[in-house]
C-alpha cells in the first residue's frame, strides 16, 4: 500500500500515474490518456453529495459537456469490499447505466490503492488534470458544501478548470477543500 506522505499531489506537478483495473476488466493507466484532459471523480452513490450531484443530473450534464470536448472522465470508486457501499463489478456495471453516467472508465480502486496515491478524502473529490499530466485542479465539485443544493446555480469549479485549459487561460482557482462523505478505505 502506498502512504499518502510519500506521494502527495501537488498543484503544478506532474499527477501521479497508476495502473488499475475498470469494473469491466480492462487495465487502466493514467500516462494512456497524456495528451487529454483528465477528470477523475472519487465516488460513492450511497453518499448523499454524490447522490444529490447524480440525482439532479448535474453530474452527468458535466460529464456528456466534457466528454464532447474530448476529455477524459475517471471515476474512482474505493469503497472497500467489507463496507455495504461496495459494489461488485457487477452492480457497478448496472449502476453505471442506470445512473446514465458518461464516463471513459469506472475504475474498481476497493484496494484504497489510487485513492491514496491522490489522497482522495471525499466522496466527491475532484482533481483535473491538463494534457501534459499535470495537476491543475484539486478540490471539491462546486461552492456549496449542502447535500441538496442548487446545482445549476452553484459555482463548478470542475467546469470553470476545463474551460480555462481548452481557453488557454491560467486556472483561476487550482485548490479548494473537498466536502462530502468520507472515502470508505479498509485501513
Amino acid at each position: 500500500m502506498l502512504a499518502v506522505s510519500a506521494f502527495a499531489v501537488d498543484i503544478g506537478k506532474p499527477a501521479p500515474d497508476f495502473t488499475a483495473t475498470d469494473i469491466n476488466g480492462k487495465t487502466v493507466h493514467l500516462s494512456d490518456y497524456k495528451g487529454k484532459i483528465v477528470v477523475l471523480e472519487s465516488y460513492n452513490s450511497d453518499c448523499p453529495y454524490c447522490h444529490h450531484q447524480y440525482a439532479t443530473g448535474a453530474m452527468q450534464d458535466l460529464q456528456k459537456d466534457l466528454a464532447a470536448k474530448g476529455v477524459v472522465w475517471l471515476l474512482v470508486n474505493s469503497v472497500n469490499p467489507n463496507n455495504s457501499s461496495h459494489r461488485t463489478d457487477a452492480q457497478a456495471q448496472k449502476e453505471e447505466v442506470t445512473q446514465n453516467m458518461d464516463i471513459t472508465a469506472w475504475i474498481d480502486d476497493s484496494s484504497g490503492a489510487v485513492g491514496h496515491l491522490y489522497g482522495m478524502e471525499t466522496t466527491p473529490h475532484m482533481f483535473v488534470i491538463d494534457k501534459s499530466g499535470t495537476l491543475v485542479y484539486d478540490g471539491a465539485i462546486d461552492n456549496v458544501a449542502d447535500p441538496v443544493h442548487d446545482t445549476k446555480t452553484a459555482r463548478n469549479y470542475v467546469h470553470e478548470a476545463v474551460d480555462d485549459l481548452i481557453n488557454g487561460k491560467p486556472i483561476e482557482v487550482s485548490e479548494t477543500k473537498p466536502y462530502g462523505c468520507s472515502v470508505k478505505y479498509a485501513d
